[in-house]
Protein backbone atom coordinates (compact mmCIF):
# COMPACT_ATOMS: atom_id res chain seq x y z
CA UNK A 1 0.00 0.00 0.00
CA UNK A 2 1.03 3.59 -0.82
CA UNK A 3 3.06 5.11 2.98
CA UNK A 4 0.99 8.08 2.64
CA UNK A 5 -2.68 8.36 1.23
CA UNK A 6 -5.01 12.19 1.26
CA UNK A 7 -1.77 13.86 2.85
CA UNK A 8 -1.50 11.84 6.07
CA UNK A 9 0.48 8.32 6.71
CA UNK A 10 -1.46 5.36 5.65
CA UNK A 11 1.53 3.05 5.87
CA UNK A 12 3.66 4.02 8.55
CA UNK A 13 5.98 1.04 8.25
CA UNK A 14 6.38 1.54 4.36
CA UNK A 15 6.90 4.87 5.15
CA UNK A 16 9.36 4.15 7.33
CA UNK A 17 11.11 2.13 5.02
CA UNK A 18 10.52 4.88 2.08
CA UNK A 19 12.23 7.17 4.56
CA UNK A 20 14.99 4.80 5.17
CA UNK A 21 15.74 4.57 1.63
CA UNK A 22 15.63 8.21 1.11
CA UNK A 23 18.38 8.87 4.08
CA UNK A 24 20.51 5.14 3.52
CA UNK A 25 21.98 7.26 0.70
CA UNK A 26 23.91 9.08 3.29
CA UNK A 27 26.37 7.78 6.14
CA UNK A 28 24.69 8.16 9.75
CA UNK A 29 27.72 10.06 10.53
CA UNK A 30 26.82 12.86 8.41
CA UNK A 31 23.39 13.13 8.91
CA UNK A 32 23.37 12.55 12.60
CA UNK A 33 22.11 15.71 14.63
CA UNK A 34 20.88 17.19 11.54
CA UNK A 35 17.65 19.18 11.60
CA UNK A 36 14.54 18.18 10.21
CA UNK A 37 11.18 20.51 8.99
CA UNK A 38 8.71 18.66 7.46
CA UNK A 39 5.55 20.06 5.63
CA UNK A 40 1.91 18.59 6.73
CA UNK A 41 -1.58 19.65 5.78
CA UNK A 42 -3.69 22.05 8.15
CA UNK A 43 -6.75 20.52 7.85
CA UNK A 44 -5.47 16.92 9.52
CA UNK A 45 -5.46 15.80 13.29
CA UNK A 46 -2.77 16.49 15.70
CA UNK A 47 -2.28 12.74 15.83
CA UNK A 48 -1.88 12.77 12.19
CA UNK A 49 0.61 15.71 12.53
CA UNK A 50 2.08 13.56 15.22
CA UNK A 51 3.35 10.87 13.08
CA UNK A 52 4.93 12.82 10.62
CA UNK A 53 7.21 14.34 13.27
CA UNK A 54 7.32 10.84 15.40
CA UNK A 55 8.65 9.22 11.94
CA UNK A 56 11.93 11.69 12.10
CA UNK A 57 12.06 11.67 15.54
CA UNK A 58 11.92 8.24 16.53
CA UNK A 59 14.20 7.04 13.66
CA UNK A 60 17.88 5.73 14.38
CA UNK A 61 19.65 8.98 12.76
CA UNK A 62 19.07 10.96 15.96
CA UNK A 63 18.16 14.06 14.42
CA UNK A 64 19.04 17.54 16.63
CA UNK A 65 15.69 18.80 16.16
CA UNK A 66 11.97 18.13 13.99
CA UNK A 67 9.81 20.51 13.56
CA UNK A 68 6.60 20.75 11.57
CA UNK A 69 5.34 23.00 9.10
CA UNK A 70 1.87 24.19 7.76
CA UNK A 71 2.29 22.90 4.29
CA UNK A 72 0.58 26.33 2.71
CA UNK A 73 3.14 28.26 4.72
CA UNK A 74 5.76 26.61 2.93
CA UNK A 75 3.92 27.11 -0.11
CA UNK A 76 3.74 30.81 -0.11
CA UNK A 77 7.48 30.82 1.24
CA UNK A 78 8.41 28.98 -1.64
CA UNK A 79 6.93 31.46 -4.19
CA UNK A 80 8.90 33.96 -2.99
CA UNK A 81 6.48 35.74 -0.95
CA UNK A 82 6.65 37.34 2.65
CA UNK A 83 4.10 35.49 4.89
CA UNK A 84 4.84 37.70 8.04
CA UNK A 85 3.11 40.51 6.06
CA UNK A 86 0.27 41.62 6.90
CA UNK A 87 -1.74 41.22 3.70
CA UNK A 88 -3.95 38.37 2.85
CA UNK A 89 -2.70 35.51 0.37
CA UNK A 90 -4.53 33.80 -1.26
CA UNK A 91 -2.79 29.92 -2.18
CA UNK A 92 -4.06 26.63 -4.10
CA UNK A 93 -2.03 23.95 -3.72
CA UNK A 94 -2.93 20.83 -6.01
CA UNK A 95 -1.09 17.65 -5.52
CA UNK A 96 -1.98 14.02 -6.41
CA UNK A 97 -4.25 13.51 -3.48
CA UNK A 98 -5.04 16.67 -1.74
CA UNK A 99 -5.58 20.15 -2.59
CA UNK A 100 -5.73 22.79 -0.43
CA UNK A 101 -6.96 26.16 -0.55
CA UNK A 102 -5.62 28.92 2.01
CA UNK A 103 -5.37 32.04 2.84
CA UNK A 104 -2.50 33.70 5.27
CA UNK A 105 -1.36 36.56 6.72
CA UNK A 106 0.84 37.68 9.63
CA UNK A 107 2.90 33.95 9.60
CA UNK A 108 -0.69 32.26 10.01
CA UNK A 109 -3.57 30.66 8.72
CA UNK A 110 -6.58 32.69 8.18
CA UNK A 111 -9.03 30.31 6.33
CA UNK A 112 -7.58 26.89 5.02
CA UNK A 113 -9.93 23.76 3.29
CA UNK A 114 -8.30 20.31 2.59
CA UNK A 115 -9.96 18.29 -0.28
CA UNK A 116 -9.04 14.61 -1.30
CA UNK A 117 -8.74 15.65 -4.48
CA UNK A 118 -5.65 15.96 -6.79
CA UNK A 119 -4.02 14.82 -10.04
CA UNK A 120 -4.96 10.84 -8.61
CA UNK A 121 -8.60 11.76 -8.48
CA UNK A 122 -8.82 13.08 -12.28
CA UNK A 123 -6.61 10.11 -13.53
CA UNK A 124 -9.35 7.87 -11.91
CA UNK A 125 -12.07 9.69 -13.70
CA UNK A 126 -10.19 9.29 -17.16
CA UNK A 127 -10.12 5.70 -16.87
CA UNK A 128 -13.87 5.37 -15.63
CA UNK A 129 -15.15 7.63 -18.59
CA UNK A 130 -12.98 5.76 -21.35
CA UNK A 131 -14.14 2.48 -20.12
CA UNK A 132 -18.19 3.89 -19.22
CA UNK A 133 -18.38 5.52 -23.16
CA UNK A 134 -15.86 3.61 -25.20
CA UNK A 135 -15.84 0.01 -23.65
CA UNK A 136 -12.09 0.38 -23.31
CA UNK A 137 -9.74 -0.58 -20.17
CA UNK A 138 -6.68 1.79 -20.15
CA UNK A 139 -4.38 1.81 -17.22
CA UNK A 140 -3.27 4.77 -14.92
CA UNK A 141 -0.11 5.52 -16.25
CA UNK A 142 -2.31 5.54 -20.28
CA UNK A 143 -4.71 7.79 -17.94
CA UNK A 144 -1.88 10.19 -16.64
CA UNK A 145 -0.28 10.51 -20.39
CA UNK A 146 -3.78 12.02 -21.42
CA UNK A 147 -4.42 14.12 -18.51
CA UNK A 148 -0.69 15.95 -19.37
CA UNK A 149 -0.66 16.03 -23.11
CA UNK A 150 -4.04 16.59 -24.15
CA UNK A 151 -6.04 17.05 -20.70
CA UNK A 152 -7.64 20.78 -20.74
CA UNK A 153 -9.36 22.56 -17.68
CA UNK A 154 -11.82 24.01 -20.27
CA UNK A 155 -13.73 23.15 -23.22
CA UNK A 156 -12.47 23.76 -26.64
CA UNK A 157 -8.59 22.27 -26.51
CA UNK A 158 -7.40 20.43 -29.47
CA UNK A 159 -5.11 17.80 -30.50
CA UNK A 160 -5.11 14.46 -30.37
CA UNK A 161 -3.42 11.50 -28.62
CA UNK A 162 -3.47 7.60 -29.82
CA UNK A 163 -3.55 5.33 -26.82
CA UNK A 164 -3.77 1.21 -26.47
CA UNK A 165 -6.15 -0.14 -24.30
CA UNK A 166 -8.58 -3.55 -23.48
CA UNK A 167 -11.76 -3.82 -25.08
CA UNK A 168 -14.54 -4.84 -22.87
CA UNK A 169 -16.49 -6.72 -25.20
CA UNK A 170 -13.84 -9.13 -27.02
CA UNK A 171 -10.94 -8.82 -24.33
CA UNK A 172 -8.31 -7.62 -26.94
CA UNK A 173 -5.86 -5.27 -27.36
CA UNK A 174 -7.48 -2.23 -29.38
CA UNK A 175 -5.85 1.10 -30.63
CA UNK A 176 -7.52 4.67 -30.13
CA UNK A 177 -7.64 7.88 -30.94
CA UNK A 178 -8.67 10.41 -27.93
CA UNK A 179 -9.23 13.69 -28.32
CA UNK A 180 -8.60 16.76 -26.03
CA UNK A 181 -12.45 17.36 -25.59
CA UNK A 182 -13.10 13.67 -24.20
CA UNK A 183 -10.55 14.18 -21.77
CA UNK A 184 -12.23 17.24 -20.58
CA UNK A 185 -15.28 15.84 -20.44
CA UNK A 186 -13.92 13.43 -18.39
CA UNK A 187 -12.57 15.83 -15.84
CA UNK A 188 -14.76 18.51 -16.07
CA UNK A 189 -17.08 17.68 -12.72
CA UNK A 190 -13.67 17.58 -11.07
CA UNK A 191 -13.16 21.26 -12.35
CA UNK A 192 -16.49 22.31 -11.22
CA UNK A 193 -16.08 20.43 -7.60
CA UNK A 194 -12.46 22.78 -7.04
CA UNK A 195 -14.13 25.97 -8.67
CA UNK A 196 -16.86 25.53 -5.89
CA UNK A 197 -14.32 25.14 -3.45
CA UNK A 198 -12.50 28.16 -4.36
CA UNK A 199 -15.79 30.04 -4.71
CA UNK A 200 -16.53 29.33 -1.33
CA UNK A 201 -13.26 30.10 0.25
CA UNK A 202 -13.19 33.62 -1.56
CA UNK A 203 -16.64 34.13 -0.08
CA UNK A 204 -15.44 33.75 3.56
CA UNK A 205 -12.41 36.00 3.42
CA UNK A 206 -12.13 39.11 5.80
CA UNK A 207 -12.98 42.30 3.33
CA UNK A 208 -9.53 43.85 4.41
CA UNK A 209 -7.62 40.88 3.32
CA UNK A 210 -9.97 40.24 0.14
CA UNK A 211 -8.81 43.70 -1.27
CA UNK A 212 -4.59 42.11 -1.06
CA UNK A 213 -5.94 39.09 -2.97
CA UNK A 214 -7.28 41.20 -5.53
CA UNK A 215 -4.35 43.48 -6.02
CA UNK A 216 -2.04 40.40 -5.92
CA UNK A 217 -4.05 37.45 -7.55
CA UNK A 218 -4.58 33.91 -6.42
CA UNK A 219 -1.26 32.00 -6.29
CA UNK A 220 -1.54 28.17 -7.93
CA UNK A 221 1.03 25.54 -6.69
CA UNK A 222 2.00 22.06 -7.19
CA UNK A 223 1.98 18.81 -9.54
CA UNK A 224 -1.44 18.90 -10.31
CA UNK A 225 -1.68 22.55 -11.46
CA UNK A 226 0.14 21.96 -14.50
CA UNK A 227 -2.83 21.13 -16.56
CA UNK A 228 -3.24 23.11 -19.09
CA UNK A 229 -5.82 26.37 -19.10
CA UNK A 230 -6.49 25.99 -15.47
CA UNK A 231 -4.91 29.48 -14.49
CA UNK A 232 -7.52 30.72 -16.83
CA UNK A 233 -10.47 28.52 -15.66
CA UNK A 234 -9.87 30.37 -11.88
CA UNK A 235 -9.54 33.58 -13.29
CA UNK A 236 -12.96 33.19 -15.27
CA UNK A 237 -14.70 32.07 -12.31
CA UNK A 238 -13.07 34.33 -9.98
CA UNK A 239 -12.25 37.74 -12.17
CA UNK A 240 -9.17 37.70 -9.59
CA UNK A 241 -5.26 36.98 -11.89
CA UNK A 242 -3.66 34.05 -11.37
CA UNK A 243 -0.25 33.41 -10.88
CA UNK A 244 1.51 30.64 -12.15
CA UNK A 245 4.68 29.28 -10.93
CA UNK A 246 7.77 27.29 -12.37
CA UNK A 247 8.18 23.62 -11.12
CA UNK A 248 5.23 23.90 -8.99
CA UNK A 249 5.70 20.65 -7.79
CA UNK A 250 8.70 21.58 -6.11
CA UNK A 251 7.29 24.84 -4.40
CA UNK A 252 7.04 23.81 -0.94
CA UNK A 253 10.34 22.17 -0.74
CA UNK A 254 12.31 25.67 -1.58
CA UNK A 255 9.85 26.84 1.34
CA UNK A 256 11.19 24.14 3.72
CA UNK A 257 14.59 25.60 2.83
CA UNK A 258 13.77 29.21 3.24
CA UNK A 259 12.41 27.95 7.02
CA UNK A 260 15.85 26.28 7.90
CA UNK A 261 18.36 29.04 6.58
CA UNK A 262 16.16 32.36 7.20
CA UNK A 263 15.61 33.64 10.48
CA UNK A 264 12.99 35.74 9.84
CA UNK A 265 11.00 32.73 9.14
CA UNK A 266 12.34 30.16 11.80
CA UNK A 267 9.16 30.91 14.26
CA UNK A 268 6.75 29.47 11.46
CA UNK A 269 7.84 25.88 12.04
CA UNK A 270 7.02 24.04 15.42
CA UNK A 271 7.36 21.13 17.33
CA UNK A 272 5.00 18.55 18.95
CA UNK A 273 7.75 17.20 21.31
CA UNK A 274 6.26 18.88 24.17
CA UNK A 275 2.75 18.04 23.32
CA UNK A 276 0.61 15.55 25.17
CA UNK A 277 -2.36 13.17 23.67
CA UNK A 278 -4.72 11.45 25.56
Amino acid sequence: SFPVVTGVIADYNNMQTMIGSFLGKYSKSHIKGSEYVVAVPTDITEVEKKAFFDLFYKSPYKPKSVLLCDKPIADAIGLGLDVNEPTGIMVVDMGADTTEISVISLGGLVLSNLLHFGGNRMDESIINYMKRNFNLVIGKKTAMQLKENIGSAMPGAEGTMTIVGLDVVSGLPIQMEVTAETVYNAIKENMNSLCNAIKMILERVPPELAKDIIASGIYLTGGGSEIDRLDILFKELTNIKVNTCEDADECVARGLSQVIKDAKFKHLAYSMRTKVFK
